[in-house]
């Protein structure tokens, strides 16, 4: 088991506090280290777990796999569009623009700080998670069980933390931080990720049984299971899955979300036959999801327009971000 999967499965299920906290911290101080990089040090931080993941050098000066764009676009591409819609408060208002607000989860809050949140005035069930970063989601399943005291500090170490830092999608740079609760929907959620390219969504990779036997089916858009996989850690079901009816108007949803855009991810969720919306990911796993097999990498990065030009642009005006 690597690093990462024994934090995801000890650590960041906040079934350990104090492990949790030290974890917390110690991501902060990571990020802040990170923080005072010049742009040349960025490349190699990069590059090295890029080699260590893939078994080859990262190309910044031509770029040719799809993981090896998302690294250049990620770090030398950021806009204040990507900063608009990768927060998830501010989204929601570009989202109810462009296909209805009929489409996005209900709130039950939005908090400056966690001591803002009134507990009492919540259902019994619901999820709380930051507005500017990745994984800081906690579900509450039974609000008489849950820890104030662990979840307010933290909080306030998610808070704390410019999550642009934490792995160098800088168009998280200038988000506001914000604490989000949402109601709980349930453990049988699907997820449905659709990557566009170059304004077209162009696969869809859909995670089954998330909280028990974890699977992942990758599809194109005619709902056929293609002969390639986005984790090495993850397997295909061992049952046929079949099309669901909402399918077309997920499809016509990601179409009309990802125009304007060279690449970016759309996720949705299916959750008794409603359709969500759930973010827009312009970094999916921050660059560091091999294809299996390899070729696929390859397949992928031959479709996204790419002007790599704007790297030099960038490091011709700045040393550093």
């Amino acid at each position: 088991m690597s690093l990462k999967q024994f934090v995801k499965k000890h650590i960041v299920n906040d079934s350990h506090p104090s492990m949790m906290i030290m974890w917390l911290k110690i991501r902060n101080m990571i990020a802040r280290h990170n923080s005072r990089m010049s742009y040349a040090e960025i490349e190699a931080a990069i590059g090295r777990k890029y080699r260590r993941m893939f078994g080859r050098p990262l190309n910044w000066d031509n770029p040719q796999t799809y993981n090896e764009k998302i690294h250049v676009s990620k770090v030398y591409m950021p806009s204040p569009l990507k900063t608009r819609l990768a927060d998830k408060v501010a989204v929601r208002e570009w989202v109810t623009e462009k296909i209805g607000s009929q489409y996005l989860i209900p709130l039950l809050g939005v908090y400056d700080s966690f001591g803002d949140i009134d507990f009492d005035a919540l259902p019994e069930q619901f999820v709380i998670k930051c507005n500017h970063d990745s994984g800081s989601v906690t579900l509450v399943k039974d609000k008489s069980r849950i820890n104030r005291s662990f979840l307010k500090r933290k909080y306030e170490l998610c808070m704390m933390r410019n999550y642009a830092w934490a792995g160098f999608e800088m168009h998280y740079r200038d988000i506001t931080p914000k604490i989000i609760v949402e109601p709980y929907l349930g453990d049988a959620i699907n997820d449905y990720k659709f990557t566009c390219i170059d304004e077209n969504p162009v696969f869809l990779w859909t995670d089954f049984d998330r909280y028990t036997n974890h699977r992942r089916n990758v599809y194109d858009m005619d709902w056929k299971l293609q002969p390639f996989m986005k984790d090495r850690n993850l397997r295909n079901t061992d049952y046929d899955c079949p099309c669901p009816d909402e399918f077309g108007e997920m499809k016509r949803i990601a179409e009309t979300l990802c125009k304007g855009f060279d690449q970016i991810r759309v996720d949705l969720y299916l959750v008794d036959r409603h359709i969500y919306f759930g973010e827009m990911t312009f970094s999916g796993a921050n660059g560091f999801s091999p294809f299996i097999p390899d070729e696929w990498d390859y397949t992928f990065g031959a479709l996204w327009p790419f002007d790599n030009s704007v790297r030099s642009q960038v490091l011709a005006s700045s040393s550093r971000p």
